[in-house]
């Protein structure tokens, strides 16, 4: 196992450290629905070093990028950042990604940790046609994501760049924490705003520390890897390896505003018959009706009690007090308000679909 260079710190801040995508992680600090409640409300730090980062560089970068992504890169100025997914050849997902355009020419990925191998093998497989240069540079590099409501006024004293003027998916190369330069990303995993920062790994430990001295009065605290899954869960955002992955259209998983079709790129022909035709099942969002927590792998049935489907991801929503899960199931019983139930041990549970996101701020 790897770690990040911030491990000796989780560990010294007493975080129940868990091997996670080749990396020991801190998976919580206090409690997972104490961390939760801290980014729903104030701010919180993770410490997300093990996620991927490729550089692509040169005349070609973009005619690489487009080829081997779903969204329309080209889009992209100077200081904003997109979301995108990789096609792979069988109508399923190489990973998701966020693509960042650094400056003319050049254009940083952040990739999946559990992925990084994979990505580069299948980008690099599309590069011989383009030839542009390719960096790994996800060993060099840490990644902060300062998360919640108070992320913007906590944080402004650490940088001359104004926070609340960086819109979401927009970003500045600026100094931060006096480290200069450092990327300051309007993004985040939670859906209660925040930044993502990143530097260098000799850098990182400086930065925390700063961070928590900046945030101090603002109730500040360090999140773990099982919030940061409670709070995307509760926005229903995919998470690669539970909800998306090599199996999975972007169609079935509703990643088609993801997905345009005015260049060619990777499947782009196949995808575009699906898109076409309507994929045969999706993933849904569910509540639960009684008290119960879904988890992965639960199956799903119809009302009639039929197995339909099976639990992608599923939790106790802190925020809501309720079960809230994605899974897929037949198109035709992907209707919001459609009644079915989960098998959870041997009760079938009501349940009905919804349109995440569940927490509505």
């Amino acid at each position: 196992m790897k770690n990040t260079a911030l491990t000796h710190v989780h560990e010294a801040l007493g975080a129940k450290i868990v091997p996670f995508a080749g990396y020991n992680m801190p998976v919580s600090y206090e409690g997972v629905n104490l961390e939760h409640e801290t980014v729903r409300h104030g701010v919180g730090v993770f410490d997300v070093s093990h996620m991927g980062e490729f550089l692509i560089s040169g005349p070609k970068a973009l005619d690489l990028i487009q080829k081997v992504s779903s969204n329309d890169a080209s889009k992209l100025t100077v200081g904003r950042a997109q979301y995108s997914c990789l096609p792979n050849e069988n109508g399923g997902i190489v990973d998701d990604l966020i693509i960042y355009k650094i400056k003319e020419e050049q254009y940083l990925l952040v990739v999946n940790a559990s992925n990084i191998e994979k990505d580069w093998n299948h980008i690099s497989r599309y590069n011989e046609e383009f030839n542009a240069q390719m960096k790994d540079i996800s060993d060099q590099y840490s990644l902060l994501a300062i998360q919640g409501p108070k992320a913007v006024e906590a944080m402004q004293s650490l940088t001359s760049v104004d926070l609340a003027a960086i819109k979401f998916y927009h970003f500045e190369v600026a100094d931060f924490a006096g480290m200069e330069p450092v990327i300051i990303s309007a993004t985040g995993y939670t859906g209660s705003g925040g930044f993502e920062i990143y530097c260098k790994n000799e850098e990182v430990e400086a930065i925390w520390k700063a961070v928590f001295e900046a945030g101090e009065n603002f109730g500040i605290k360090p999140i773990g890897l099982a919030a940061r899954d409670t709070l995307r869960l509760e926005m229903g955002y995919c998470l690669y390896g539970n909800d998306i992955d090599d199996t999975t259209s972007p169609f079935e998983a509703g990643l088609g505003w993801i997905t345009k079709f005015n260049k060619e790129f990777v499947n782009s022909d196949a995808l575009a018959q699906e898109k076409a035709h309507g994929p045969k099942r999706k993933l849904i969002g569910f509540e639960l009706n009684e008290r119960g927590i879904p988890r992965q792998g639960y199956a799903i049935l119809n009302e009639a009690g039929t197995e339909v489907g099976s639990v992608t991801s599923g939790t106790m929503a802190p925020s809501l007090g309720k079960g809230i899960g994605l899974g897929y199931v037949p198109t035709a019983l992907a209707t919001i308000g459609t009644g079915i139930q989960i098998q959870i041990r041997k009760k079938a549970i009501p349940a009905t679909v919804v349109k995440p996101p569940f927490y509505k701020g």
